[in-house]
């Protein structure tokens, strides 16, 4: 792109990066003036590479390239995933009284430019009025144009701090169904108005366009199509620096959205059910930790007979997969009678399984202890977390628990090197997934359930656990650092492959990084295995 990016003097050399990374050389290489260079063999570069003096050599230009990126890093503006959200403010709010008609806070809208207005109240909360209001709740419903805004806009606007980073406030909008936050400052004063072409842009590759589309769909194959949308929206994501766990959180997103439009297009084919429901997602898709490569893991929990939802349950594992969502291989959904049933049944369930001494009872429980209500009148989360709450008064099941953590170890050889898959069809990676992120949030569950912690995503379940002195600071830190490096591996191999046309999948060949990213992977995975076996020596396993 004509961008200067390092300039080399005598004995210096070029070509090395791409030579360990087994990578095409990204860049042009030209000559200011007459210049004579050495054409060194790959085979030869690579033996001399290989010795004492090559090694040091390598961390030498090691440290003086990551010298040169931080000082490129202090004159770049970083990603706008990581940028606070109050520098991305464009001008100072535009504010509104609550007694103002429509058609005049319509007029003030147009006139400044804006696509919401603030209205302070008395109570000293803050309301919001945006365009989509005046559309969905004053044209539509054809108000009077002196209607007072009050009884139009939002009456409490969702607000977020200046000092949040736009990836978190990204998530804050889908979690809410937003398009605006006002920005507030430490003192709680407001600074302004972030939207969602502020964090993203426009276009139909954001997570704000794929969720309108599929809330839109008019049949479940126009679902389908809108969800099949999803590893461009990853794709966008991950080249923007949105935090990779982030991501994840996206990724659940867009499917909990599928979710709800299939059910409700399944309600209406099918008439009203007889009796109040919840659609429980499970595992990761509770944890809202979701790739590119992820399948179906759902519950029914209802209040009446079962067997009147199998309807429903069918239409949306059908409609998922039609999305690309595949079937979940041990037919862990709702279409399965064990996974459909009512919620005091789900109850049992849950406090006899954890009351089991042996294996069996947390092996079915781990299945389904990460739960999370995605839609349905029935309250049935509650009922499960008063269960859940309860497991410190189990220590067989808590042993059973810590030892599902261990299960797994991270690929990490006897020496220096990284473990790969030694035969098969994955021969020479590394399955990312459950030889390390996986392994993390098991070590995050079981944590927080000794602490009795509730929470669902794996950084909230460390961040609760070290609250709780379930675990201390510095594992929490380590094992949080470790977790966000390992996914953004994952899902960088994943959007690779999706480029590539070839399916997304966990196996990660450490041949095709980077020297500095296979180091970073050999500390993440060292961080696990200090981890589990700091587990086990607390409880003696």
């Amino acid at each position: 792109d004509g961008i200067v990016i390092d300039e080399l003097g005598e004995g210096e050399v070029f070509g090395m990066w791409s030579l360990l990374g087994r990578v095409a050389p990204s860049a042009t290489v030209r000559a200011k003036e007459d210049t004579l260079c050495y054409l060194i063999p790959a085979e030869v570069a690579e033996e001399v590479l290989a010795t004492r003096a090559g090694a040091a050599f390598v961390v030498a230009a090691l440290r003086r390239r990551a010298e040169r990126v931080r000082h490129a890093l202090d004159e770049a503006p970083p990603p706008t995933g990581l940028r606070p959200v109050g520098s991305l403010l464009r001008r100072p709010p535009v504010t509104c009284a609550p007694g103002v008609p429509v058609a005049e806070a319509a007029a003030l809208m147009a006139r400044e430019r804006v696509s919401s207005l603030l209205v302070p109240r008395a109570d000293g909360r803050l309301g919001i009025l945006t365009d989509r209001d005046l559309r969905t709740r004053v044209v539509a419903r054809r108000l009077d144009p002196e209607t007072p805004i009050r009884e139009v806009m939002t009456p409490e606007a969702v607000t977020v701090p200046a000092d949040a980073m736009a990836g978190e406030v990204l998530l804050a909008m889908l979690e809410h169904g937003v398009h605006h936050l006002p920005v507030v400052d430490r003192a709680g004063r407001v600074l302004g108005v972030v939207t969602d072409t502020d964090l993203m842009g426009i276009g139909r590759e954001t997570p704000f366009a794929l969720k309108s589309a599929i809330e839109r769909a008019g049949d479940a194959d126009a679902v389908a199509a809108e969800l099949r949308r999803l590893p461009e929206v990853v794709t966008t994501l991950v080249g923007s620096g949105t935090d990779p766990v982030h991501v994840g959180h996206v990724v659940a997103f867009a499917i909990d959205a599928a979710t709800k439009r299939l059910i409700a297009l399944a309600i209406r084919e099918l008439g009203e059910p007889p009796a109040p429901w919840a659609w429980l997602a499970l595992g990761s898709a509770a944890r809202q930790e979701q790739a590119l490569r992820t399948d179906q893991d759902h519950a029914l929990a209802v209040g009446g007979e079962p067997d009147a939802f199998a309807g429903i349950a069918e239409r949306v594992v059908a409609g998922l997969e039609a999305g690309g969502i595949p079937r979940c291989n041990a037919d862990v959904m709702a279409s399965d009678p064990r996974l459909r049933l009512t919620l005091e049944d789900w109850v049992r369930r849950f406090e006899a399984w954890m009351a089991e001494e042996g294996p069996t009872g947390s092996e079915q429980l781990s299945i389904i202890a990460d739960y999370r209500q995605v839609t349905g009148p029935l309250d049935a989360e509650p009922a499960l977390d008063a269960v859940m709450a309860r497991a410190p008064e189990h220590a067989p099941f808590l042993r059973q628990l810590a030892r599902r953590a261990l299960d797994e170890r991270p690929p990490l050889g006897f020496v220096r090197d990284l473990q790969v898959e030694p035969r098969g069809e994955h021969a020479g990676t590394i399955d990312i997934k459950h030889r390390g992120i996986v392994i993390v949030s098991n070590l995050a569950r079981a944590h927080a359930a000794r602490a009795g912690v509730t929470a669902k995503r794996t950084l909230e379940r460390l961040r609760a656990a070290e609250a709780a002195g379930a675990i201390d600071a510095e594992t929490r830190a380590d094992l949080e650092e470790a977790f966000g490096f390992l996914w953004e591996v994952r899902l960088r191999h994943q959007v690779e492959r999706h480029r590539a046309g070839l399916p997304p999948d966990d196996f990660v060949d450490p041949h095709e990084l980077g020297p500095v990213t296979r180091r970073g992977l050999k500390e993440a995975f060292r961080v696990v295995h200090r981890a589990q076996r700091a587990l086990a020596l607390e409880l003696g396993i």
